[in-house]
């Protein structure tokens, strides 16, 4: 395995609110050989369940589970096929992994072109015995990928991307009320649509995708998704903040980031967010939390575990140069986000996220 750790340049520079040090580097988890064990790919999905760190992958014509005591450790772990498509559904994509209600569930998106659904699995053990796979029933059965359930204020929620209609022409986010697992109550609600300058840079169709919810310090529920399309090193990290005492189905009361919060071009960054310096196009990563539940966000004054994938800067960008790379996010505090001609306040101030290689 090429293990990369270089310091970020620059630190002096950062004001954090809270004491904190930035002494942050960056893992390439890649393996010499491109032997059978590498995280070569895409759309990691790491939970941490007591001493154990969990991974899901969508590999060989199914879903893999690797599972290590360190986080570094998913490089090398022995990789479980837990799940294969004998069913012929279609592509296996982004499978996400959480252990609620003693189980571990992992979601995915199958199916080919227009037909691509979200399904289930789940185990009480990590890397075996999981369920065959069940639909997700989604409200209006449209075209839908990557997945997540959480809970929010007593709630099951699950937040995905999708269409409109049954065409191509653009992937919004979407937020459902859960009954269950694989049940959804009520209607289907946007929440995001890549109608930002910033997001609309790469498209046909232009792209919000790989939804990852946690919580700020002050309680606030944030989707943090990937804009852009993925074929492209402008695939990059943006935020969407619910306001505070604010409705998840209501699209006004969620503002976002002017601009994206991890990417690898400065004209798409955000003001006061800087490039990366060792990777192109990152995105679709994920938060490594306590069984995948955003009740164990971090505090703030610390910095904490994240996981993406990406192309090493100075390697032709394309899906086949992907690789899964570890890195650190810190909460910043008092950020501003900022809209216009829409209803509801111009402005909200709260927490946003510092993402490091």
């Amino acid at each position: 395995m090429t293990t990369l750790s270089r310091r970020l340049k620059g630190l002096g520079a950062l004001t954090l609110a809270g004491a904190v040090t930035l002494g942050l580097s960056l893992t390439f988890v890649r393996h010499a050989d491109a032997a059978a064990t590498t995280l070569g790919g895409a759309d990691p999905s790491v939970i941490k369940v007591g001493g154990l760190y969990v991974s899901a992958k969508s590999v060989d014509g199914g879903i893999a589970v690797r599972s290590a005591t360190t986080l570094a450790g998913i490089a090398t772990a022995p990789k479980r096929q837990v799940w294969r498509d004998t069913g012929n559904l279609g592509e296996v994509w982004a499978p996400e992994i959480v252990y609620q209600d003693g189980r571990y569930q992992i979601y995915f998106a199958a199916g080919r072109s227009g037909a691509h659904r979200m399904y289930h699995i789940s185990s009480t053990s990590p890397d075996s015995s999981y369920t065959p796979a069940t639909k997700v029933a989604l409200p209006g059965d449209k075209w839908a990928i990557d997945g997540v359930p959480f809970t929010f204020q007593g709630q099951r929620w699950f937040v995905w991307s999708g269409w409109a209609g049954d065409t191509n022409v653009e992937q919004n986010l979407y937020i459902a009320r859960m009954s269950s697992p694989t049940t959804t109550t009520g209607g289907r609600y946007v929440i995001s649509q890549p109608r930002e300058s910033w997001e609309r840079v790469v498209g046909n169709p232009y792209i919000n995708e790989a939804p990852e919810p946690i919580l700020d310090p002050n309680g606030q529920l944030h989707i943090v998704y990937s804009a852009n399309g993925s074929w492209s090193s402008r695939y990059c990290l943006a935020d969407l903040r619910l306001r505070a005492g604010g409705d998840p189905t209501n699209v006004w009361d969620w503002y976002k980031s002017n601009g994206c919060l991890f990417g690898s071009h400065s004209d798409n960054m955000m003001s006061g967010w800087d490039p990366t310096l060792q990777v192109d196009g990152p995105g679709h990563h994920t938060f490594v939390l306590e069984r995948g539940d955003i009740a164990a966000s971090p505090p703030s004054g610390r910095r904490f575990a994240t996981m993406f994938h990406a192309v090493a800067k100075g390697t032709p960008y394309s899906w086949s140069n992907r690789y899964w790379y570890t890195g650190t996010a810190v909460w910043w505090s008092k950020t501003t986000y900022r809209r216009a001609n829409v209803p509801g306040a111009t402005t909200d101030v709260g927490y946003s996220l510092k993402f490091f290689e």
